[in-house]
């Protein structure tokens, strides 16, 4: 029998939280806890629309099923609002961690978009300093509970706002204080990666890596300039990069012709960051369908691509990345070895050095080898 807190691989009894996991694309303002959003807007005078975390936590789920990005992004209105001064970043990012650990991440890269976060007067830096206290207040009491777990922050800059330059120089700026990338990220449709082309720059003059969202609310153009322009080392989704991959069948034989676009980025082996039930909500995924067994994610595994599975914002779309993990293997027939090679893959493009993502590795492998064992001599 599981617990609330257990999601079991289909098909068998391994728990899915026991196993070591690496998530790589996961919004700080879109994993908070639902009591901690109503505890933080008392303090405030924010008015929300349920009165109770089970009914907070059904309206954010509700809302992020519109099948639209931009409606999407509306809901984080809340979650953004509480998180304005250093003790509301502090004690989210703290939560954060311990949600991670709690679900077997030993590897966790959040995002999140300082400059949305000077409402009550903090300057940029003190921001990422109050986000970066609370993870390791989480990292602290996560390993005291006996949990192995690091976390690095990804600064976002807003791709409609004209602040990427300075958002650039600021994670840079923290480069050796907790702050391992740079992203961009909101409305993709309208604001190419062109329009940030000085603080890639930046990036670049500084060996600074990026991710960069693409390939989710608009199409092949904008994945493009992720990598022309945002010399992207992994993309944000990039699910409609399948769109530059053209099916066909001969003699009950399928085959898979790959454009010049899906060519270099599976040779180059750019990460592929999908968050499956995400990609569902905002409709990315809507020119092949509606279900999981739609999304391209098992279409760029089988044709090798870096693909790897998570979370984007655990509130909005209720879920964890065990979920995510269980979710994918009951639609594409995944077994414990794909789930370990889904695992890999991400430790592979983590934001870390050499030396850090083979001991990554080697951890993930040897916390899956028990289950493998178990699974072998059935």
């Amino acid at each position: 029998m599981t617990t609330a807190t257990e999601t079991l691989l289909p098909g068998t009894d391994i728990v899915l939280e026991q196993l070591p996991k690496v998530s790589l694309h996961d919004h700080l303002d879109g994993g908070l806890r639902p009591q901690t959003i109503i505890d933080l807007a008392a303090g405030i005078g924010l008015e929300l629309p349920a009165s109770t975390a089970e009914e907070l936590g059904a309206w954010f789920a509700e809302k992020s099923n519109s099948g639209s990005l931009v409606e999407y992004l509306k809901t984080f209105d809340i979650t953004t609002a509480v998180m304005q001064t250093a003790e509301g970043l502090r004690r989210v990012a703290h939560e954060f961690v311990l949600d991670l650990a709690a679900d077997g991440v030993i590897w966790g890269e959040i995002r999140w978009a300082p400059e949305q976060h000077q409402q009550k007067g903090l300057s940029l830096d003190e921001a990422v300093e109050a986000v970066q206290a609370g993870l390791d207040d989480g990292v602290a009491e996560a390993r005291a509970d006996g949990r192995t777990i690091r976390v690095g922050q990804l600064i976002s800059a807003m791709r409609h706002a004209d602040r990427g330059l300075e958002i650039a120089e600021l994670a840079v700026r923290h480069r050796h204080a907790g702050v391992v990338g740079f992203d961009i990220a909101g409305a993709e449709a309208g604001f190419p990666a062109g329009r940030m082309r000085d603080a890639f720059d930046h990036l670049a003059q500084s060996f600074f890596p990026a991710t960069v969202h693409a390939g989710e609310a608009d199409g092949l153009d904008s994945i493009r300039g992720a990598l022309l322009d945002g010399r992207a080392l992994r993309l944000g989704h990039g699910v409609r990069l399948a769109e530059d991959i053209e099916i066909s069948t001969e003699n009950g034989t399928s085959y898979a012709r790959l454009g010049e676009l899906a060519e270099w980025i599976k040779d180059r082996r750019i990460c592929l960051e999908t968050s499956p039930s995400s990609n569902l909500q905002t409709g990315a995924i809507a020119q092949w369908g509606d279900e999981m067994v739609d999304h391209p994610l098992d279409l760029f595994y089988q044709l090798g691509f870096l693909v790897t599975v998570n979370t984007d914002n655990r509130l909005m779309s209720g879920t964890t990345l065990s979920r995510e993990l269980a979710l994918v293997s009951d639609a594409f027939g995944y077994d414990l070895d794909d789930v370990l090679t889904l695992q890999l893959n991400a430790a592979s493009a983590a934001f870390l050095s050499v030396d850090d993502r083979e001991t990554l590795t080697d951890a993930i492998i040897a916390g899956f080898e028990p289950f493998l064992d178990a699974e072998d001599a059935r």
